[in-house]
């Protein structure tokens, strides 16, 4: 019988090595399964069990392919070493090299990922994250750096000596082998890793076209008051700062939803939420569909290039139909199937170590774009790759970049995450807010009030990525700058919403509308060469207006389906004034708020509303026979530069809250008994807003509750 020749074992130890570690994380894998997204009920989830399993076949092979080119790393090194000194090459020791230089590898990628990015292990982190505390406090990129290249140097030496050695003694199979292997390997490395810099130069023919350009870059969950022009203490954006004196900041805008989907579709159609149908994150198919015409759309009949580029964050940029002619983003973070792909968290953190470059955005997007996982900087790279295509053209541009820089759990990328957070912290929280790993933890976090949170070190947390989103602008900026575009482009840096941070018991979102509002006021700077007299408007805006803005800005007519209107007299006029009134809504959430009243209407379990109405789409959608209610438990405001009553829906009738924003801008003292007649003034303008909703009776019981309890405390 014919004995395997050396690289039948050489593959066969390297196989062996890969398709162990395979099994072994496969089985750790399934043994303490978690999943990504909300809670589903387990009939829908057997409707995809066939599909769960084939996707788990998917993430291990593309595992025992990782694991294979990472193993063959050590097998090449000892058929080097055997060539060196002379001894034939034995299985054995082949699966015992390539099995060391697996752990060695994936270590290295481990650490790397800990120091530049450890929220991404923490979002698919099992255990308890102070064990890596020890790791963490050995690391600093001059560590780092010394270890890769002392790993790259032995690595090189070990298969030269090899060459040389097979030289020297014939062994023509070996050295062909071994070089080849060499100039792969590299070739690998350098494809994986390598990233260009954009083209920069100067404005080239066909740019200086009249016609301005539209750039817009966002940050989901950036609060207004985060600015030096909003009085924050602490720096956070330098950058924006010096972009908001040529500008015009508008620090009193608000959205109407303080959710991603129905605020961005607000925003880009200037249509209210009971127009766009868009009113949560769980959107049906049918509804992706807008009544209503976006700002892409009519930039494109209008000659324009748009895309989006994004995150996480921005599926729902390619989701809606915004009408954008290119997206680089995930195509839905709510639809079961894609969460089913991303797998249980062992395999998924093990793939998320190597799937952040090209290459892994083609072929695992579900891992690239895992929720949690800061990828701003590849995001800003995108933008500017986009511009510098943009600057060789001759049509203008509309680029929307928008990214979960400063969402939950406010994890971001070295040296960010450490920079305003105190360094002998080694809480639960310290590199992202804690907790928020999987559906269960995160409903039992949002019921826990704030007494079971480092709420310093989250603030910390998040002023850290304000920070980091402050250079992405200036990344992005700068290089337009650098194309000659500056100077016929509309700039915009809004949100889609703010954040919560424990001001009324609770985190999170669009939860309340008691309180000053952090999550409904967002930032919306607009800088517009041609008017570069920088100014800070305080007075009230809303997100809906932003569109008939900019197309007035980009003088283009404003359809008649936008509610909002044109605030672009703000930048051309010293003395413009509006007095308009913001609207807004509460959301659905995921568990029960802290601080709600006993007798509050209250939406039912998000488990028992969701469904996937189309199993081959897989799109989560809250059931038709739950909107209505979801609808009547949500509390609604309306707010003037100086006042602001809020509606809150009970069980036995709703109850109005009046506050004077000038006296009480943190909103304590409900004043109601003494301005009734203001109270009834902006009641009647809120129940004509309400009334906009399709189907809904707002002269009932409702609106007209058998007790009105006045004179408490918000």
């Amino acid at each position: 019988m014919r004995k395997p020749n050396q690289f039948r074992k050489l593959l066969g130890a390297t196989a062996v090595a890969a398709a162990l570690f395979t099994l072994a994380l496969t089985a750790k894998s399934l043994l303490d399964f978690t999943r990504t997204g909300p809670e589903i009920r387990g009939e829908i989830l057997a409707s995809y069990s066939g599909y769960a399993a084939l996707a788990m076949l998917r993430l291990a092979a593309w595992t025992w392919l990782i694991a294979f080119v990472l193993a063959s790393v050590g097998s090449a090194v000892y058929l080097a070493r055997c060539q060196s000194r002379g001894r034939p090459v034995r299985f054995w020791p082949a699966l015992i090299w390539a099995g060391l230089a697996l752990g060695i590898l994936t270590g290295v990628a481990f650490l790397h990922l800990l120091l530049y990015n450890p929220s991404g292990i923490i979002a698919s982190f099992l255990y308890d994250p102070a064990w890596l505390y020890p790791v963490w406090d050995l690391l600093s990129p001059g560590r780092l750096t010394l270890l890769k290249a002392l790993i790259l140097v032995l690595l090189g030496l070990a298969l030269l000596g090899g060459i040389l050695a097979g030289r020297r003694r014939g062994a023509v199979g070996a050295t062909r082998f071994l070089t080849a292997y060499a100039i792969a390997g590299t070739a690998l490395y350098l494809g994986v890793n390598y990233h260009p810099e954009p083209v920069s130069h100067g404005l080239q023919a066909g740019t200086t076209s009249a016609r301005m350009n539209l750039l817009m870059i966002g940050s989901d969950t950036l609060r207004a008051d985060r600015f030096s022009v909003t009085g924050y203490e602490r720096e956070l954006t330098p950058y924006i700062d010096t972009l908001s004196r040529e500008g015009t900041f508008f620090t009193q805008a608000y959205v109407p939803v303080a959710r991603t989907a129905p605020s961005l579709a607000s925003m880009l159609t200037g249509a209210w939420p009971q127009r766009t149908g868009i009113r949560s994150n769980y959107i049906g198919d049918p509804e992706t569909r807008l009544p209503v015409t976006g700002l892409p759309e009519l930039l494109n009949r209008a000659g324009y290039q748009t895309a989006a580029v994004g995150d996480w964050a921005g599926g729902d940029l390619a989701k809606l139909s915004f009408g954008y002619q290119e997206t680089d983003l995930p195509t839905d973070q709510w639809n079961l199937k894609f969460l089913i792909r991303q797998g249980p968290k062992d395999i998924r953190l093990f793939l998320s170590l190597f799937a952040h470059n090209p290459l892994g955005k083609r072929l695992l997007p579900e891992i690239y774009y895992l929720a949690g996982f800061p990828i701003y900087t590849e995001i800003t790279y995108k933008a500017r790759q986009l511009l510098s295509e943009y600057a060789a053209g001759d049509r203008p541009f509309h680029l929307n970049v928008f990214m979960g820089a400063t969402h939950a759990p406010f994890g971001s990328e070295y040296p960010y995450y450490k920079m305003f957070a105190a360094g002998d912290y080694y809480g639960d929280s310290k590199f992202a807010l804690s907790g928020l790993t999987d559906p269960s933890s995160i409903i039992k976090r949002q019921e826990q009030g704030k007494e079971a949170f480092d709420i310093q070190q989250v603030i910390d947390l998040y002023d850290g990525a304000v920070r980091s989103f402050d250079d992405q602008v200036r990344a992005i900026v700068e290089h337009l700058e650098s194309l000659g575009l500056r100077r016929n482009t509309l700039i915009v840096i809004y949100s889609d919403h703010g954040t919560d941070l424990f001001e009324r018991h609770t985190w999170g979102q669009g939860n309340s509308v008691v309180g000053d509002d952090p999550s409904a006021r967002i930032p919306i700077l607009i800088m517009d060469p041609r008017h570069r007299d920088g100014r800070a408007v305080h007075r009230t805006v809303r997100s809906v207006d932003l569109m008939p803005t900019l197309l007035e800005l980009l003088e283009l007519p404003v359809p008649e389906s936008v509610d909002g209107v044109s605030l672009a007299g703000y930048l051309q006029q010293a003395d413009f004034e509006l007095e308009l009134p913001a609207f807004h809504e509460t959301g659905v959430w995921l568990g029960q708020i802290p601080g709600l009243q006993d007798n509050h209407l209250q939406y039912p379990p998000l488990l028992e509303m969701l469904e996937v109405p189309d199993k081959r789409t897989g799109t989560l959608a809250i059931k038709p026979e739950y909107r209505s209610r979801v609808i009547q438990a949500k509390d609604r405001m309306i707010r003037t530069d100086k006042w602001k009553l809020v509606y809150l829906p009970m069980r036995d009738g709703a109850e109005y809250w009046l506050f004077d924003i000038e006296n009480d801008p943190l909103c304590y003292d409900n004043v109601i008994d003494d301005y009734l007649d203001v109270a009834a003034r902006l009641k009647r303008e809120l129940i004509e807003w309400m009334s906009l909703e399709p189907g809904m009776d707002w002269d009932g019981q409702l609106l007209q509750p058998q007790a009105v309890v006045n004179g408490k405390k918000g």
